[in-house]
Order: C-alpha cells, then sequence, then structure tokens
C-alpha cells in the first residue's frame, strides 16, 4: 500500500461518489487537474487525462448540462446513465488501486460502486419527486447544484482527504435518512400518474 494511501482512497472514493451525480464533470475534474499539476492521478486511471477522453467527456458534460435541467428529459437521462455512472463508478474505483494489490482493488471497487450507487440513485429518485412540480425552475437549481457538489467535493478529496472522507460518512447517514422519503415521493408520483392515465372499464 503506497505511503500517501488516505490521500488515494478519498480520491478514488471522491471520483465514485461524484460519478453517481455527474459522471462526465467528474472525470474533467480529475483529468484537467492531472495535466495542470494540481492531482497526481494513481497509474490505473491516469487516462483520465488523456486528450481524447477529455474530449469526449468534455462533449457529454455540455449534452448532460442541458439534459439535466429540462423536467422529464433529466429522469430519462439518469434512467440511461444507471447503466453507464455505476459501472464506471466501480471500474475506475479498481484502477486507481492498482498500486494498493489485487484484494484492496476488489475492496475499492465494491466501495466505490457502492457509493456511485448511493449518489446515482439519490439524484435519480429526487429528479423524479421535483419533476412532479410544474415549473422547470427546481430542475434547474438542484442541476446546479449537483454540479457545485462535484467540483466542490473532488476538490476537497484532493486538498483534505480526511475531511472529505469524513463528510463522506455523513452522507451515507443522509442517504439512509433520505431514501424512504424518496420512495414515499415516487410512489406518490406514480399513483397520481396513474389516477390520471389508467380509468377502470365500464362494467
Amino acid at each position: 500500500m503506497p505511503d500517501n494511501a488516505l490521500q488515494y482512497i478519498a480520491q478514488t472514493l471522491g471520483l465514485s461518489w461524484a460519478s453517481g451525480i455527474n459522471l462526465y464533470a467528474a472525470i474533467l475534474v480529475m483529468g484537467v487537474s492531472h495535466n495542470a499539476g494540481i492531482v497526481e492521478l494513481p497509474p490505473g486511471i491516469d487516462y483520465l487525462s488523456n486528450p481524447l477522453v477529455l474530449l469526449v467527456a468534455g462533449a457529454m458534460y455540455v449534452v448532460e448540462f442541458f439534459a439535466d435541467k429540462i423536467p422529464v428529459v433529466d429522469t430519462a437521462w439518469d434512467a440511461m446513465h444507471t447503466f453507464i455512472r455505476i459501472p464506471a463508478a466501480a471500474f475506475m474505483a479498481y484502477g486507481a488501486a492498482e498500486a494498493m494489490g489485487p484484494e484492496m482493488q476488489v475492496v475499492l471497487a465494491l466501495i466505490g460502486g457502492g457509493f456511485g450507487t448511493l449518489s446515482h440513485a439519490t439524484k435519480a429518485g429526487s429528479r423524479v419527486v421535483i419533476n412532479a412540480s410544474p415549473e422547470p425552475f427546481s430542475n434547474i437549481g438542484v442541476s446546479t447544484l449537483e454540479d457545485v457538489a462535484v467540483f466542490g467535493g473532488l476538490w476537497l478529496a484532493v486538498a483534505h482527504p480526511f475531511v472529505f472522507l469524513c463528510l463522506l460518512g455523513i452522507f451515507v447517514l443522509f442517504v439512509i435518512w433520505l431514501i424512504p422519503k424518496i420512495w414515499k415521493g415516487i410512489k406518490k408520483v406514480f399513483g397520481f400518474l396513474r389516477k390520471i392515465f389508467y380509468k377502470k372499464p365500464n362494467t
């Protein structure tokens, strides 16, 4: 295990957590920071700084920036990205732990995938509830806050790894408290839609 294991773990879990919210922003932040000499990416994920990777991530970030702020479109986008964000979070966590040995690679891949799942599920579930609101400004505001959280969280993971890991623990507790409330809200939304679109046949 490398001497700066705490920083490696914070960066890895930070990247996984951020990927569940906005994968393309997370790649851009870490890749550009590596090229600027702000952070040294672990050898297993230094491909994030490749110009081609950054170009594609940048283009996709622009698409997501707008899609994420349009009601209903954001939910469809999140649904599609269930099959992208979570595997990417686990894959990058696995690569980032390359210097720590195969055992730690598997452990961090599982944990990283878990954090990616938590952040993605929280985002996607919240958006379903928010989309019940008729005005679009809630989506714009929440999406902007999510972008700020990704940039700020990754900066914290790099600059203050211990603080970030403590806040990540608080995030887990918050999600445990929040998920039942989100699920209750989702059930209300779908129950309302069912009443609108489903009519009992005349007997």
